[in-house]
């Protein structure tokens, strides 16, 4: 084994965490509008808006995970040491909180007019 191999790998990490930020962010994209679709009649516009904010914070998680990708590849070939940013990871997290709070606002407003 030679001391001149570095710690980065050359083989398809960066490329496989991008296609699961990928399918990660469409599941939040699509799970947003489907839940606004299924709640609208009973939240009303609190359903669209949550929908609507889900889905474009699904949206965002999207570009920043492309960003950060071409981020960590371009540090990766150049230096050898890996670049990131957290971007992704907090508007994901706010995209599953909207979908969180809207779910627990339909069960409230649906027990309440029970």
């Amino acid at each position: 084994m030679s001391d001149e191999q570095g710690v980065y790998d050359p083989g398809l990490q960066t490329e496989r965490t991008l296609l699961a930020w990928r399918r990660t962010c469409l599941a939040f994209g699509v799970a947003s509008l489907v839940a606004m679709r299924f709640t609208v009649e009973t939240a009303g516009v609190l359903a669209v808006f949550a929908g609507v904010a889900g889905a474009g914070l699904a949206v965002a998680a999207y570009v920043a995970a492309a960003v950060g990708y071409r981020r960590a590849n371009n540090a990766l070939h150049s230096t050898g040491s890996l670049d990131h940013g957290a971007a992704a990871i907090a508007l994901a997290t706010a995209a599953a909180l909207v979908l969180g709070v809207a779910c627990a606002a339909y069960l409230v407003l649906s027990a309440l007019g029970a």
